[in-house]
């Protein structure tokens, strides 16, 4: 049996990787020993540098090394695979530095239980051990980390641009500097997620290391729409908002049943959201009637609260007249938690009850509930409203500025600040849509953001 050689552990700082301890052949050093897919290589570099001496140096650079062997070894996240010029790069988790490796046909790939499986399951975002010959930037072996966790396809979820969280599951996990946003393979900044997006997660104990987009969000624009202005739009289970002048809505990516509703009038549309794009959804066409009404009659508990319709205080001791079509209230009394839904009304006569939850000690929620058989609802948040402050978008500049879908002006503009979590679209003819879901504090200062350049669709078109 051959002798064996142990190399000694010793830290690289310049890239924040440690060497183990491996076992390598005693003659690693020796030129004849044929290096893991060096003919392939070979090949291939001799073709593109044409030159004897390229020959020589990669046919060198693995010499002396048998498959399997390796000096290095982490634990990183795979940030990008590159099949033209056979590399992967890696992002560290100690300093967040990346760094790149190539491979060729020796390079062996795992999951997590150990067993061989394709590069190609392995997803950029994954959180993978890794082996590989440091002097020569070689990966010897990838393998899906059975360390790390890993949350697949989340709808419900909460995240905290303002502590660095997010909250999965009833678990609270930490968002760090070197967590990494990536959709449609290629990164993004945590802002271009949308509360709507489908997710998922991969992180190790307490830190979520990268966040995938499984289902991303589009926009979705309203033509010919001035008969239905101050009614409201239903997209499927999405979302259902008022309608206003020259609104741009953000909607997840898919199918669905767009519902539009204005004292009697209105219709149903299909309609199909792609991810990243704008849709143009003509309703000039849909029914608009001589305006119905019906009579609701409400019950409220406690009888003190107050009701509000559509933002005006009414009197819900007597039975109110009502337009067709879809209103919203508002139920609150001191004491108890405010209701916010929305009510349909569509019959001659309903009778609606509201029952309010009491609050609990330092308990200052707002909850919404659903009604009679006549009423549809939906949750909404109740901002906390910052008088005498405002929010600034200042680029880039000439685009349109949308607030949570409605159009608020062109930029550099400014809008009242209202403490919460909010959708700002930017639009700009020829270019493609961009949204950024930004979080605004309670402090009683204005705010100020600049975003990125809007790409030109046609450098989007020319890539594809």
């Amino acid at each position: 049996m051959a002798a064996l050689l142990i190399v000694t552990a010793m830290s690289f700082s310049a890239c924040g990787l440690y060497e183990e301890s491996h076992i390598l052949p005693e003659d690693a050093g020796a030129a004849s020993r044929t290096a893991p897919g060096t003919s392939a290589a070979v090949s291939e570099n001799s073709a593109e540098n044409g030159t004897e001496e390229a020959q020589k140096q990669e046919a060198n650079k693995l010499a002396g090394y048998k498959p399997g062997d390796y000096d290095s070894a982490d634990t990183a996240i795979l940030v990008d695979k590159d099949k033209d010029d056979n590399t992967v790069t890696f992002l560290n988790l100690d300093i967040g530095r990346r760094y790149t490796l190539s491979m060729d046909g020796a390079t062996k790939f795992y999951n997590k239980y150990g067993e061989g499986i394709a590069l190609s399951q392995i997803e950029t975002g994954s959180v993978v051990d890794v082996t590989f010959l440091k002097s020569v930037k070689y990966l010897t072996s990838m393998q899906l980390s059975a360390d790390a966790w890993i949350h697949e396809k989340v709808g419900s979820y909460e995240i905290n641009n303002l502590r660095n969280e997010v909250a999965i599951g009833g678990q609270v996990y930490k968002l760090t500097k070197y967590t990494q946003y990536l959709s449609g393979g290629r990164k993004i900044d945590r802002m271009d997620i949308n509360a709507a997006d489908v997710l998922s997660f991969q992180g190790m104990d307490k830190s979520v290391l990268s966040v995938k987009v499984e289902k991303g969000h589009g926009y979705l624009r309203l033509v010919n729409d001035e008969n239905f202005l101050g009614g409201w739009i239903e997209i499927g289970q999405a979302r259902i908002q008022r309608i206003t002048e020259d609104m741009l809505l953000t909607v997840p990516e898919g199918s669905y049943q767009v519902n539009i509703s204005h004292n009697g009038s209105g219709g149903i549309k299909s309609v199909v959201i792609n991810r990243n794009e704008e849709i143009a959804l003509d309703i000039g066409d849909l029914e608009v009637a001589a305006p119905k009404t019906g009579m609701v009659l409400f019950s409220l508990n406690p009888a003190k609260a107050k009701l509000y319709i559509d933002g005006a205080e009414t009197d819900a001791s007597q039975p109110v007249v009502l337009e067709y079509g879809i209103h919203q209230l508002i139920a609150k009394a001191q004491g108890y938690k405010t209701i916010t839904q929305y009510l349909r009304v569509g019959q001659e006569s309903a009778g609606i009850d509201i029952v309010l939850e009491a609050l609990k000690e330092n308990d200052t929620s707002v909850s919404s509930s659903s009604s009679a058989s006549s009423a549809s609802s939906s949750s909404t948040t109740v901002d906390t409203k910052t008088d005498y402050y405002k929010v600034y978008v200042d680029a880039p500049e000439k685009a349109e500025i949308f607030l949570d879908g409605n159009y608020v002006g062109i930029s550099p503009c400014s809008f009242k600040k209202a403490a919460g979590t909010h959708v700002i679209t930017l639009r700009r003819t020829g270019y493609i849509p961009r949204s950024y879901t930004v979080q605004v504090d309670q402090e009683d200062k204005d705010i100020t953001y600049s975003f990125a350049e809007l790409v030109p669709e046609q450098d989007v078109s020319g890539n594809h």
